[in-house]
């Protein structure tokens, strides 16, 4: 049996979470394969190494002196070293780091480096081999994974040393040019080599114990998820969930393989299982998050022109502006569409202009104060009348809905909402319906 371990920035911040790294794989013989992300936060007011990387890039991309902040991440990996008497040659991998931006590496080879040394020397620590994820994770040139070369590369490796440490978050272009993941894709990572190992389970080590119904920085003490669905984390993950990068489960979701969450700093707490199918229904919903701050664009047609026309002349207006569509409500005559504040902030006048070309358009609204909150759950379908119930919550509460959406499987209800609405619409929702209050 295999375990494939990622261990995310705050489970590798220091030589005491190295220390913490080391006993969880030592306590379990499966825990074969490891993926790391670089150093993370050892406090609140400290500095990602990723993030120190992307400010050395820039620095040296504009030709401002960049010894300091390189200095600052020399020193933060010597640390862990010099604690744990890792036995690894620091000043030359940083020599090389050095000469190959000298000879024109791109942005993302630089960034991945923190991935790189924390994998090396988390090797060394272990005892594992170290085995660059330029060797294993292969990309296309549209961006997408090679999967049949990327399988063949990381079963060879493994059937090789079959105790190893991957670093995260990159790959390579077919051109051998690093490749970087979006941030927090050292998840990906870890899924793939899942899936192309086939292994029994894939854990992911946090600095939390699983996943929460509710943001804990909204509502007070909300429950722990015990199981979620792949579907069920997409939708919370999507409206602002944030333990794991959304596009994790896409590997291992057709081999089923079970992803844990589990915490670095409290490693016997149950932790979350995600997984294709559960069987538990012990809360009618199994979370609410939310994301604030989107843009409602309402369009009236006229009544004899297809609606169907309108809306697709719509949406083509709207990509012309690369802006992505979150929802799309309509009544008879009428429609909104439902898109982040963010991606029209340069461009919402012209948006305007562009819709009210087309054919059979009589008026365009704005509103720009909307809040969108989803509630999420698997088990919703076997308790009739539960929109009903956000709605009576709402009103006794004094919350305006704006606009609401309900898939056919019933998994989820969005409810868009004011932003000044938007703490009080998810403690509103978690207590009326998972406190019964």
């Amino acid at each position: 049996m295999i375990k494939v371990v990622k261990f995310g920035g705050s489970s590798v911040a220091s030589a005491e979470q190295f220390k913490k790294v080391k006993s969880i794989i030592e306590s379990d013989p499966k825990r074969k394969v490891v993926v790391v992300s670089a150093l993370g936060k050892r406090f609140s007011k400290d500095s990602k190494i990723t993030d120190m990387l992307y400010l050395l890039s820039y620095h040296i991309k504009y030709n401002v002196d960049s010894t300091a902040i390189f200095n600052q991440i020399v020193e933060r990996y010597e640390e862990v070293k010099n604690e744990l008497n890792i036995s690894i040659n620091l000043t030359r991998e940083f020599d090389i780091i050095k000469e190959n931006v000298k000879n024109g590496a791109n942005e993302d080879y630089l960034v991945s480096r923190g991935e790189f040394l924390c994998a090396k020397m988390m090797a060394s620590y272990l005892g594992y081999e170290f085995v660059d994820a330029e060797d294993v994770i292969f990309f296309k040139y549209d961006g997408s994974i090679d999967n049949e070369k990327t399988i063949e590369a990381v079963k060879s490796k493994f059937a090789e040393y079959k105790n190893i440490v991957v670093p995260g978050f990159y790959g390579t272009f077919p051109t051998g040019d690093i490749k970087l993941f979006s941030r927090g894709g050292s998840d990906i990572t870890g899924s793939i080599l899942a899936m192309a190992l086939e292994v029994d389970e894939y854990e992911n080590w946090t600095d939390v114990s699983g996943l929460l119904m509710a943001d804990p920085r909204i509502v007070k003490n909300p429950k722990a998820i015990s199981e979620i669905t792949y579907e069920e984390l997409r939708e919370l993950s999507y409206m602002g969930a944030s333990v794991l990068h959304e596009e994790t489960i896409f590997p291992v979701k057709e081999l089923n393989i079970p992803i844990h969450i589990l915490n670095t700093n409290a490693p016997n707490d149950a932790g979350t299982i995600i997984c294709r199918d559960s069987q538990n229904t012990d809360n009618i919903i199994t979370g609410v998050s939310g994301k604030k701050n989107f843009t409602a664009f309402t369009i009236v047609k006229s009544m004899s022109v297809n609606k169907l026309a309108v809306i697709r002349d719509t949406l083509n207006a709207l990509d012309k502006f690369n802006v992505v569509v979150e929802h799309i409500p309509t009544s008879i005559d009428s429609f909104s569409v439902i898109v982040e504040n963010k991606s029209i902030e340069k461009s919402v006048y012209d948006i305007i202009t562009e819709i009210k070309k087309v054919k059979g358009v009589i008026s365009v609204e704005v509103d720009k104060d909307i809040s969108l909150v989803a509630v999420v759950g698997r088990n919703m379908v076997l308790k009739p009348g539960i929109s009903g119930k956000i709605f009576s919550l709402f009103g006794k509460n004094n919350i305006n809905i704006k606009t609401i959406a309900q898939g056919t499987q019933e998994i989820n209800i969005i409810v868009g909402i004011s932003n000044n609405d938007f703490e009080k619409a998810i403690q509103t929702i978690y207590n009326g319906i998972v406190l019964g209050e």
